[in-house]
């Protein structure tokens, strides 16, 4: 069994499909319910991922949820580890991968931030999103995470006494075996080794090389390519099994729901309005008030579910106009309140929103844009546990729960899909759900 720790359940969701891709039973559960849910040797699936939620938790919360979640996947009888992180190094990234090494009591770890099908390369240690330096992209202004630096090893280094070393794009280039000899005369010397992706024959060459080595670190994109080495001759998941086909079959709407303030979120919100699907803000100014937050929140239950009773698609989105959210930024630090808490104000209001329409409704297919959005909703609908499904876009796939009244969903990061994703999500689950 492959066990993989993730700091957040959208990065869950991105490297399960990669192994769900070549045919792997793939699971996912929080870290709450991991101790007593999560199943062990022959019963289990052939990879088991953990979400610990901990991107904006202080690193020695997250250290600790990487290592309790490290010791149970080892428990369950993993072989080898996966310590799953943002594509860009947002979050606890050199605490949780310190939790890993620690908890299995190795020294060594293969880390690999390339994800070149949505952009992400590294070339000469530097970091680059579609083309532009890490520092100067969009995750520059990312508004708990702020991305300030391009340089990969400087960026772990800063937050791990651990030594880390690096190798280059052309010691890639000269293919797996040069690479598995450049990898074996540096474990000694570094606990953290990064290496340069330029596009996925990088990511083909790396697998080569590291394919038995026992803990890999960083994005989803090298999952992808292990897993075809694992399984090389089995074909990509098909249909749904016959518990999902049982979803009602009458026509209906899909409920989305997206909190987060990246612009491709932005974008994609902005398409399904002009594709004419009904659109509720959900005011982040008022969620601020006190008074006023508990009757907006129901006031936006209230119509989406009677455009959802109606057969009608529909959006529930959190403010995302650029001049709203620094004016909601100002309002919460005069109440003492820094970014983080106002993700997490924002995030809590949106699931208690779908939730409210949820149990009005009985709608169980859904969209969620938004990492913490997505753990959020999920808490709130008691999704204890996830099987991944079928890829939709790269990293982006649908999922069914696994707990008694099935539901079928997309989890989306902020940062990733096309301008049409959401659109295109919304036709997957009436697809798969058994709509004609």
């Amino acid at each position: 069994m492959i066990g993989v720790v993730a700091d957040d359940i959208t990065g869950a969701g991105d490297i399960g499909i990669m192994f769900a891709k070549s045919s792997m039973d793939t699971h996912v559960y929080p870290l709450r319910d991991a101790v007593s849910a999560v199943p062990t040797g022959a019963s289990g699936p052939d990879v088991l991922i953990i979400d610990t939620n901990s991107r904006l938790d202080r690193p020695e919360e997250a250290y600790g949820k990487a290592f309790e979640a490290t010791k149970k996947l080892a428990e369950a009888g993993c072989a080898t580890f996966y310590n799953k992180t943002c594509s860009v190094f947002r979050g606890n990234v050199g605490a949780e991968f310190d939790a890993m090494l620690d908890a299995l009591g190795v020294s060594f770890a293969i880390v690999v931030l390339g994800f070149p099908k949505t952009g992400r390369t590294t070339i000469g240690g530097i970091h680059y999103v579609r083309g532009v330096k890490l520092e100067q992209s969009e995750f520059r202004h990312d508004p708990v995470h702020p991305m300030t630096r391009s340089d990969l090893a400087g960026i772990l280094q800063a937050q791990t006494k651990r030594k880390v070393d690096r190798i280059d794009i052309g010691i890639v280039d000269e293919g797996s075996e040069t690479l598995r000899k450049a990898i074996a005369s540096k474990k000694t010397a570094c606990g953290y080794l990064i290496i340069d992706v330029r596009d996925q024959a990088s990511l083909r060459i790396i697998a080569e090389a590291v394919k038995d080595e026992p803990v890999l670190c960083g994005s989803s994109a090298l999952a992808e390519e292990l897993a075809a080495l694992c399984r090389p001759d089995l074909p990509e998941l098909g249909t749904f099994p016959e518990s999902v086909k049982a979803l009602p079959s009458k026509r209906g709407g899909v409920l989305c729901a997206a909190g987060s303030l990246m612009p491709q979120t932005a974008a994609q919100t902005r398409y399904l309005r002009e594709k004419g699907v009904a659109a509720i803000e959900l005011d982040s100014l008022l969620l601020l008030n006190a008074e006023r937050s508990p009757e907006h929140q129901r006031e936006v239950a209230d119509e989406a579910a009677r455009r959802l009773a109606a057969c009608e698609d529909v959006l529930i989105y959190a403010s995302n106009v650029p001049e709203k959210v620094a004016e909601t930024k100002r309002l919460a630090s005069l109440q003492g309140l820094e970014n983080t808490a106002v993700s997490r104000l924002v995030s809590e209001a949106l699931s208690e929103t779908v939730k409210s329409v949820c149990d009005r409704t009985g709608q169980r297919q859904i969209v969620v844009a938004g990492g913490e959005t997505s753990a959020a909703v999920c808490g709130k609908l008691g999704i204890s546990a996830f099987r991944i499904r079928k890829e939709i876009e790269p990293g982006l796939p649908s999922c069914e729960s696994l707990e008694p009244g099935r539901r079928l969903f997309v989890l989306k990061s902020g940062s990733f899909g096309g301008e049409d994703f959401l659109w295109k999500a919304i036709g997957h689950l009436k697809e798969e759900g058994g709509w004609t």
